[in-house]
């Protein structure tokens, strides 16, 4: 809730205070003046200093700079050197023809050889483990991070739109990227300072920033997320990864196979010999670069890379990516990371209104091979970021002092169209329209309506079914939260609600308890993953007429204790409720005699144990969004059913056991596994054993069996897999037509091994379409994801089981074949 709407208002605004330098940017194309031919390979310095780039195969170029310039120079070999002023703080293009020398040279002969390219890339794979800066056992060093955020594309059409009739004196603040050309519109940017520790075995990682400033925004969360950690490229792995793809670095042991290689100049490079190679991608749309870097001529060490990702590639919403990134001599011959900088163009669509993100990282004081004393590195928290209220209300001086960059005028300026936009009334409104899209709720003072999709859903059970409800704000308290809703089905005539409570002891580690309280309509056997059936889309996509809803009484506490981040505890006391219905019957035989039940009784003691190693939440006032992890997660519950218990009938034990782990497998795409198991002690019903994820919906479900119905399968021990691989288009981006769809090949296998047995099967008898498994469960898809961007659809085929069970003409056919489609956001 607060996260999100601080996350909005820092994509948005800025605020700080600062020495002012000044700005260079050009950019433009170097052609032949006799032919019109684009020129590679030419070197464009700014006049009196060591800065500069190459053209690249079609001739462009562009710069951007602090240095102090007064005009730009164009040099190339046998061709009239070229000299163009340029101005301080103003973005110009420049474009140019160069005409050729006339020269009489003397006849040449070339003989065939190895390129002097190769050669300098089989040295550097050869020092490759010496010059990788992830050798070093631990280090340390401060490390200053300013990353911006900008609105591109601003045109004449969204200046004039009635939305921005409160805004115009923001235009003022427009500017123009040397690296695409395109117009943007500055919004928000943040500065941190920190001091950052690494211990590679076992591996800790702790940062204690001790400066944060952010636009309009005082969060040490937000700060934290802005800091060092986030944003980490290695140019010695094979593979870079760019929003979880795997992208062939340039320096690759086995670079040769994706990139052609230039051997174009050789020079001092801050008193080092070096040699200049720029390198292009042999075939399209792989995942590569473009760009140039600088090699020691001693340590074969990359002293300075630039990259730029192929306009082809296979990414969504990622027009363009630039980085640069420096390194430096420490202790003589090592070398270690010295600047970092990131240009990213996100889009949706081309020649709309887009985001520019920037990041510049820049490190000082480093110490490599540190003795850390055995307690200064927390030994229980693999990543550590300290925080301190002072460190959001650092003064100017401190900052001037203490920035390893200064800010541009342009920069600078932020501050002042930051402070007059949180004058302006629509300002307001647009945070509330956002944060409702966003979060689902509409925050009226003190509490806030939704779920909006919500509000509204059908089933068969309820008919027309209409809820209310929502949640105490942030203004309300920033510790509690309070959260209810009422609802109401035509069909059934029946009045529904709910009432909980989340109290926050600490945020980070989290610590939490509360209470939630149900008398509501719900789905036994779906997954964690699928649309609640008040969900209008449940409602919408459903693909049978589910009459298997049951009410559900329940009444649950919890306490939940995060022992490290990515590690956490959670002890869960309930009691349930499930009432039977005409569809569902309660029944037990005894003889011959048929006795039905009203309901089933439990209640249960849980114990949760997660771990994720290494993962990182985006984190607000009550919760928190995962990242994600590269590791696997790993999920544990010990569960006792107890007798005699708030009018419980059943004593039983379950355990349950579970991991998750995606991982890229490149350069062929990602896959991804889930294995899943759990094992019954004693006697208990079937609603309260496994009843398996079944699926009557048209969407996809990562969590579920999507060709299996509801109440098809029960069991009391069990172990389940998914098992699926995304190729990223490795196969139809070497098709000319549906390269540029950019579509992306999948496939999955699920697989289901389970029993009942005898004495959980005799506790009540099973409804006609319910059984048990003898063999297993499987079922296979085959699919396109990246329709349209945000589209995935699988072909699915069940396996086995494809048998309707003898009694069970009533109920769902069983679907020997089905489509299934899921929406999602992906890069």
């Amino acid at each position: 809730m607060g996260f999100r709407k601080s996350f909005i208002f820092f994509l948005l605004f800025w605020l700080a205070s600062v020495q002012l330098v000044a700005q260079t940017k050009v950019r433009g194309t170097v052609t032949d003046a006799d032919t019109g031919e684009p020129l590679p390979f030419v070197n464009v310095s700014v006049k009196g200093t060591s800065v500069g780039v190459i053209t690249d195969m079609e001739g462009a170029y562009f710069i951007e700079t602090k240095v102090k310039a007064d005009s730009i120079v164009f040099s190339y070999v046998g061709y009239h050197k070229e000299a163009f002023a340029v101005q301080e703080n103003r973005f110009q293009e420049i474009n140019i023809g160069m005409y050729s020398l006339s020269l009489q040279l003397e006849e040449v002969v070339i003989l065939p050889g190895e390129n002097p390219a190769h050669v300098l890339l089989r040295k550097i794979d050869e020092n490759r483990s010496r010059n990788n800066p992830d050798r070093f056992e631990t280090y340390q060093y401060e490390v200053y991070n300013k990353m911006e955020i900008d609105l591109s594309n601003i045109d004449d059409n969204f200046k004039e739109s009635r939305l921005f009739n409160q805004f115009q004196f923001v235009f003022d603040y427009i500017d123009t990227s040397a690296v695409t050309g395109k117009s943007y519109l500055p919004v928000f940017i943040t500065e941190t300072i920190s001091d950052f520790y690494y211990n590679k075995s076992p591996k800790k990682e702790k940062e204690v920033i001790h400066g944060s400033s952010i636009s309009g925004v005082k969060n040490e969360k937000i700060s934290e997320f802005t800091g060092q950690m986030y944003l980490k490229v290695n140019v010695y792995e094979n593979f870079i990864s760019i929003f979880g793809k795997g992208f062939v670095s340039p320096i690759a042991s086995f670079g040769k196979m994706y990139y052609k290689y230039y051997l174009v100049d050789s020079m001092f490079v801050d008193n080092n010999w070096c040699y200049q190679i720029s390198f292009t991608p042999k075939r399209k749309q792989e995942p590569t670069f473009t760009g140039d870097f600088w090699v020691h001529d001693t340590t074969f060490a990359v002293q300075k890379i630039n990259v730029r990702i192929v306009d082809d590639a296979n990414i969504n919403f990622l027009n363009d990516l630039y980085a640069e990134i420096e390194y430096q001599k420490v202790q003589d011959s090592l070398w270690f990371i010295k600047r970092e900088h990131y240009f990213i163009d996100f889009n949706i669509a081309e020649k709309t209104t887009g985001i520019f993100g920037r990041k510049t990282t820049s490190y000082r004081n480093v110490n490599l091979n540190v003795d850390f004393e055995e307690d200064f590195i927390n030994s229980h928290v693999a990543q550590e970021t300290i925080t301190a209220d002072s460190i959001m209300d650092k003064d100017p001086a401190f900052w001037n002092a203490n920035r390893h960059e200064q800010l541009t005028v342009k920069e600078s300026n932020i501050y002042n169209m930051v402070d007059s936009i949180k004058e302006v009334p629509m300002f307001k409104t647009w945070i509330d329209v956002v944060n409702t899209a966003i979060t689902g709720h509409y925050v009226i003072g003190l509490f806030e309506i939704g779920p909006y999709y919500k509000l509204y859903s059908f089933n068969a059970i309820e008919g027309n079914r209409v809820r209310f409800g929502g949640r105490t704000s942030n203004e309300f308290s920033t510790t509690v939260m309070f959260t209810t809703h009422a609802a109401y089905g035509g069909k059934d005539e029946r009045f529904k609600g709910a009432f909980g409570m989340l109290y926050m002891l600490d945020k980070n580690p989290r610590r939490s308890f509360g209470f939630d309280v149900k008398h509501d309509m719900e789905q036994l056997g779906i997954s964690q993953n699928a649309f609640t059936q008040d969900n209008i889309l449940a409602s919408f996509l459903q693909r049978t007429y589910n009459k298997k809803l049951t009410m559900v009484n329940e009444a649950s506490a919890f306490y939940e204790y995060e022992w490290y981040q990515g590690f956490s505890s959670t002890l869960n006391v309930s009691t349930r409720r499930v009432f039977g219905t005409e569809y569902v019957p309660f029944q037990t035989v005894s003889g011959a005699d048929t006795t039905t039940f009203s309901q089933v009784s439990s209640t249960e003691i849980r114990l949760n144990t997660r771990f994720a190693y290494n993962e990182k939440f985006l984190m607000g006032e009550f919760e928190r969004v995962s990242l994600g992890t590269k590791y696997p997660v790993f999920n544990l519950d010990f569960i006792i059913g107890l007798n005699d218990v708030l009018k419980s009938r059943y004593e039983y034990y379950k355990i349950h056991a579970s991991i998750d782990h995606s991982f890229n497998i490149n350069p062929i795409g990602r896959f991804r596994y889930i294995v899943d198991a759990g094992y019954y002690f004693g006697v208990a019903p079937y609603p309260i054993l496994q009843l398996h994820e079944g699926n009557e919906t048209y969407a996809y479900d990562d969590y579920a069996f999507n060709m299996m119905n509801y109440y098809e399968f029960v069991s009391d021990r069990y172990v389940s897999l998914l098992a699926e691989h995304h190729f990223e288009g490795v196969f139809l981006n070497r098709i000319p037509l549906f390269r540029k769809l950019k579509w992306r090949e999948v496939v999955a296998g699920k697989m289901l091994v389970g029993r009942v047995s005898d004495r959980n099967r005799h506790e009540m008898v099973f409804p006609d379409n319910l059984r048990g498994l003898k063999e297993p469960y499987m079922e296979a898809s085959a699919g396109i994801e990246n329709i349209f961007t945000l589209f995935r659809i699988d072909a699915m085929w069940r396996l086995s089981y494809l048998d309707m069970p003898e009694g069970a003409e009533n109920y769902a056919k069983i679907p020997r074949f089905g489509f299934r489609a899921q929406m999602k956001i992906e890069f």
